[in-house]
């Protein structure tokens, strides 16, 4: 991950925290406003927020595999919208075959009993 993404993750962690503990009327504007760019879960929100406390040597050895599960959340957070999406777009379609199915059963029906009028 580059460097700037970590403290874009860190600072938003911190930012978090910050504005839950603030009093003022802002606060509940200021969490909505700075919880939308990541959309983390917030246990890897606090994961690191742990990890920018820790010593810059430890930081530097854990950061890597913080980074590589920063970079699955969001890829699966994608592949879970993807299939939503995916999924969403097959209901509406099964609405439009069912319907085209019942109408045209309708028109099955008129043309028997036309044919049998007939």
């Amino acid at each position: 991950m580059p460097s700037g993404l970590w403290h874009t993750v860190c600072f938003h962690f911190q930012s978090v925290h910050l504005t839950q503990r603030a009093e003022h009327p802002m606060s509940q504007a200021s969490r909505s406003i700075k919880s939308q760019p990541e959309d983390l879960p917030a246990d890897v929100l606090e994961l690191a927020g742990a990890l920018a406390q820790l010593p810059p040597e430890q930081r530097a050895r854990i950061e890597p595999l913080f980074e590589r599960v920063l970079e699955s959340t969001k890829r699966r957070r994608r592949i879970l919208g993807l299939v939503q999406d995916a999924l969403s777009q097959l209901r509406l379609d099964m609405k439009y075959l069912m319907f085209d199915l019942d109408a045209t059963r309708r028109e099955r029906d008129e043309f028997r009993r036309k044919i049998e009028e007939a």
